[in-house]
């Protein structure tokens, strides 16, 4: 078969290539997919310039891509709920990364069925993002009917589906983005779009109940100038909180630099009754069927913005880290969008 593989780190053009692999075999709890489409994200650049190392060391060469859609063509042993012939789509979990391939092995417990209504285009562009924004909005904030939320970078990958998800739970939801997606970010479902280069967001914000923060740095800590008394900011890309830290294990040594890293927003939060915390997406087949179901209600719609062959996988990675995507970035094997 055909994989994308990074060799080494570094960049785009000297770091990946095609390489031919054999077709891998489930193991028990594990099926084989006939990769249909896959979707590339942010971390997929990052761990390509070795951004991640501390957090995981690769063994070149070594697969990229977390998100795929599909269709069973194998089962290992112990699988229940799914056969051969199944569509599905996953957002795999670290030991299976290499979704730009054109067969792949996935865990069980990481797929969800496809919504029919999509294609697999489509369903490739939910996966990373869609837990992203449930996991961080409504496991960790808890946001409820009409509750307000700030939401940074609507145009974005995980903003367009964060906009989308708040809006079903009946959220009045502010999101920020340029100039040129102001309109475009409204028609998503935003109530109130606020175009950063050329109003500042924190001198006409106030009270609001979550701050979804996809941007980390300053803009974490500065949630707090507009969130209310008591409110919660939940981060993508801030800096790791003391619970957080608890919850992945972290020894002692880690958490206490966790907590001298995360003092100033430890203090915001305080300063607020307010709960800060910094999200790290889990993979997980259960969230995922629950957000297909919103799909196939058409309560939630995806959002695409281009569509790239297997063959210009490495343009699809160019035209994301450009940072000019409107939505997902898709690297379709044998599915065009159009196709039900």
């Amino acid at each position: 078969m055909k994989a994308l593989k990074m060799t080494r780190y570094g960049d785009i053009d000297s770091s990946l290539e095609f390489q031919s692999a054999e077709v891998p075999t489930p193991k028990a709890g594990e099926v084989l997919l006939r990769v249909h489409a896959a979707s590339i994200n942010p971390v997929d650049n990052m761990m390509l310039r070795g951004e991640l190392k501390s957090v995981r060391k690769e063994v070149f060469p070594v697969g990229i891509g977390r998100d795929v859609s599909g269709e069973v063509v194998a089962v290992g042993n112990n699988v229940a709920g799914y056969s051969v012939g199944d569509l599905v789509f996953s957002r795999v979990g670290e030991d299976h990364v290499g979704t730009i391939a054109e067969y792949l092995t996935v865990s069980v417990s990481h797929l969800a069925a496809k919504p029919k209504n999509l294609s697999h285009s489509e369903a490739a562009g939910i996966p990373l993002v869609g837990l992203t924004s449930y996991q961080s909005l409504i496991k960790v904030a808890g946001l409820k009917s009409g509750e307000k939320v700030l939401i940074h970078a609507g145009s974005g990958g995980v903003g367009s589906m964060a906009i989308q998800l708040a809006k079903s739970v009946g959220a009045y939801v502010v999101t920020t983005t340029s100039s040129a997606n102001v309109e475009w970010v409204k028609a998503l479902g935003a109530d109130l779009v606020i175009d950063y280069k050329k109003d500042d967001y924190r001198q006409l914000l106030s009270d609001m109940d979550v701050v979804f923060d996809t941007l980390g740095g300053q803009y974490a800590l500065d949630a707090f100038q507009v969130l209310k008394t008591g409110g919660r900011v939940v981060s993508v890309k801030g800096a790791l909180d003391p619970q957080t830290a608890k919850e992945l294990g972290l020894g002692w040594l880690l958490r206490k630099l966790v907590a001298l890293k995360s003092r100033k927003l430890m203090k915001a939060a305080k300063g607020k009754s307010a709960l800060y915390r910094m999200v790290i997406m889990e993979a997980n087949g259960e969230q995922l069927n629950e957000l297909g179901d919103l799909y196939q209600q058409k309560i939630l719609s995806p959002v695409i913005d281009k569509v790239y062959p297997l063959e210009q996988g490495k343009d699809a990675l160019s035209y994301l880290a450009s940072g000019r995507a409107k939505g997902k970035v898709i690297v379709s094997m044998n599915d065009p969008i159009s196709n039900k």
